[in-house]
């Protein structure tokens, strides 16, 4: 490690490039299934495994689910881009060669506005090109196999400026682009099946500089927690090179390279010496036309766009006075918002309805290891039972025995629960609250001092005492009620 004033002495500066596998039926050049987890090898084509004489013939759905993106952050569709070929040698390549944008592009000079510890903040978004996926190749214990099902399908990749600087803001930055294309519906973005994967450009320079120094390349992280650790491994390690080679130049200390992150042993490992564009001998793609796109097209993409996770961020702070913590942790899961968005339709609470949707029936499946989706629980249900503690048709202690009861029957509305169950009717008779409450404050005189003098949660602890003896059936606005106006 480093201390922190020679970390503070260099600044890191951070790119990304996200490949997002889009969600279309097919693949970008054939008509083979665009699907994860068949048989190896079934979904393929002449196309996908580029036998002699096959020709690629473009997917319109890709083609637009890459302009929503482009639209989504504010950047240039190009009205004219071209596909060119990347050649590359590699098992998983049928082809050896990748068809891609690399001269003309279809989305350039975009913005990504994301919240980090608190702050907005906007990143850049260089160009996002299409291009189609390569094989999957497949390890045994002797021998490997390739599976060409992944071969041909849609990918978009996102690169953006070297404008992050911090692990923490690359992966804020990661999370955004995956949310707003999860919530174009363009992706799953799922990171376990590969269908978002990330490489990151990690440099350093002195502070108050502002050369691009050599910058070396990590290699397909397959989490956002993976990305920050390797990333931060990376700074240190490249400020560690600088501080034990003063008199040396900056090109000389730092190789250009391509990395892996190990999470075992939480280090970066050189794989190999970077390729230039040059090695990859880039040419126009003769077998397919340019892609024109005209104002129409992107006019009628623009209309049907859903409201984006930074304007619904916005709304759950400003407008329904959600903390940003809460707002997050429902933004960057977009089924839960979704779900929470479907619940908030017959709600008045959104504060109380976020906290028992992602607080308390989170703890309680977590610990029967299922969610809210795999029990199929409506979200009106969990409005009801809100609802119920909102008017103080029963407290906050029998809403958590009610919440039990929901997850053995998970079709079945609270209210009705409420209903059957005798042992769930609050107590609201003033006079009988009331001889507890006498009770309480006759075995407590110390916390009546206590509270007298200025110690509130002594006045909590009389409540809890009340509550205790009701088991949790006493209206809490009648117990606070009859304490205050009883130790005045």
């Amino acid at each position: 490690m480093i201390d922190e004033a020679e970390y503070g002495k260099w600044e890191a500066v951070i790119g990304l490039e996200i490949h997002v596998q889009l969600n279309t039926k097919t693949k970008l050049f054939s008509s083979a299934l665009n699907r994860f987890g068949d048989e190896p090898n079934t979904n393929i084509t002449e196309v996908c495994t580029a036998q002699p004489g096959s020709l690629p013939v473009l997917n319109e759905e890709a083609v637009k689910k890459a302009i929503a993106f482009g639209i989504a952050v504010n950047a240039s569709v190009a009205k004219l881009s071209t596909f060119d070929r990347k050649s590359y040698f590699y098992p998983d390549s049928p082809r050896n060669f990748q068809i891609t944008q690399f001269y003309h592009p279809i989305i350039t000079n975009g913005t990504v506005t994301s919240d980090v510890e608190g702050k907005t903040k906007e990143y850049y978004i260089k160009e996002a090109h299409i291009e189609d996926d390569s094989g999957m190749l497949k390890h045994f214990s002797n021998f490997a196999g390739v599976d060409f099902n992944r071969a041909g399908a849609p990918l978009l990749e996102i690169v953006s400026e070297p404008c992050m600087r911090s692990a923490k803001e690359a992966s804020s930055y990661a999370m955004t682009v995956r949310s707003i294309m999860q919530y174009l519906d363009a992706s799953d973005c799922n990171m376990d099946e590969g269908s978002l994967r990330i490489d990151a450009n990690v440099s350093v320079r002195p502070k108050g500089s502002s050369d691009l120094r050599t910058k070396v390349e990590i290699k397909n992280m397959n989490s956002f927690s993976f990305l920050e650790m390797a990333i931060e491994s990376e700074i240190i390690r490249q400020i560690k090179q600088y501080e034990k080679n003063p008199n040396k130049s900056h090109d000389e200390i730092i190789i250009p390279g391509t990395y892996r992150w190990d999470s075992v042993k939480k280090q970066t490992f050189l794989m190999r010496k970077k390729e230039t564009a040059e090695d990859y001998r880039y040419f126009p793609e003769p077998d397919l036309v340019p892609l024109i796109i005209t104002e129409e097209d992107i006019l009628k993409i623009k209309n049907s766009l859903p409201e984006l996770p930074h304007a619904r961020f916005q709304r759950y702070t400003e407008k329904l006075n959600l903390s940003e913590y809460n707002a997050s942790l429902l933004i960057n899961d977009k089924k839960l918002s979704d779900y929470f968005e479907k619940a908030l339709k017959t709600c008045s609470n959104p504060i109380l309805l976020c906290n028992w949707i992602t607080i308390e029936f989170q703890g309680k499946l977590k610990e029967i290891n299922e969610t809210l989706f795999s029990l199929n629980i409506p979200p009106e249900n969990i409005s009801s039972l809100v609802n119920l503690i909102d008017s103080q048709k029963i407290t906050g202690k029998i809403a958590k025995s009610v919440a039990d009861d929901m997850l053995k029957n998970p079709k079945k509305d609270p209210t009705k629960i409420v209903s059957e169950n005798p042992n769930y009717k609050p107590l609201t008779d003033e006079n009988e609250i009331e001889k507890i409450v006498d009770q309480v404050l006759k075995e407590n005189p110390k916390s009546i001092e206590d509270y007298k003098n200025g110690k509130d949660k002594a006045f909590a602890f009389l409540v809890g005492q009340v509550m205790k003896l009701t088991k949790g059936k006493a209206s809490p606005d009648i117990v606070n009620t009859l304490i205050l106006k009883k130790i005045k």
